[in-house]
């Protein structure tokens, strides 16, 4: 959902289920932010190196190559849960009750159908890769320093099956709100309105200087 969103939470089932999954999702965005903090010091040191003593970092694209997917993939659930991935939101926004709670459902099966098959499919790009007999249980690796890459080809179907399981308790709430006619479900973004929104910005500064 795009713009400013917040989840529910009560004692319910689902409720527990998406409390337990952001903290795994959690875990995974940190090692994301950790991996993007890591490529300025790699950066640095390769320039760095390369000014003042003739000798860059070497090898420094092939640790980009194995950076990326952590970057890029490992906290895409954690966003999902929070409702801030872009989307177009001109007519979604103008809907509310049941209505949008189908449209809202009917989003999150598609996109489901389609991360299960890129769930097969990174799967398979892995374990093309994977060899136990091979030197560093690897079958290709990078061009420069030779680093395995079945890593970085992990991460991707590990990254995809947390946010299927993501979006399997999204569906769980949308349909729980288009059955019940619910007004504000648990465990799925609500978009805030401007008072909210003031609210938790106001909560996050409060404090600071």
């Amino acid at each position: 959902m795009a713009g400013a969103s917040t989840v529910l939470q009560d004692s319910s089932l689902l409720s527990r289920l998406d409390r337990g999954l952001l903290q795994l999702e959690r875990v995974f965005a940190l090692f994301s932010g950790l991996a993007a903090f890591s490529l300025m010091f790699l950066a640095a040191y390769s320039v760095s190196g390369r000014e003042f003593f003739g000798a860059p970092l070497p090898g420094y694209v092939d640790w980009i190559e194995l950076l990326m997917p952590l970057i890029a993939i490992m906290g895409v659930s954690y966003v999902q849960r929070e409702g801030g991935h872009i989307r177009m939101d001109i007519l979604i926004g103008q809907l509310n009750g049941r209505i949008l709670w189908a449209l809202e459902l009917i989003a999150i099966l598609l996109i489901l159908l389609l991360m299960v098959a890129l769930v097969w499919g990174s799967w398979s790009h892995f374990d093309r890769s994977f060899d136990m007999s091979k030197p560093l249980w690897s079958r290709d690796s990078t061009i420069d320093i030779g680093l395995p890459i079945w890593p970085a080809k992990l991460l991707v179907p590990v990254a995809f099956s947390v946010l299927c399981l993501r979006l399997c308790l999204q569906a769980w709430g949308y349909a729980r709100a288009l059955v019940l006619g619910l007004e504000r479900p648990v465990a799925v973004p609500l978009k805030m309105t401007v008072a909210e929104q003031a609210a938790a910005e106001a909560e996050q500064l409060e404090g600071r200087d």
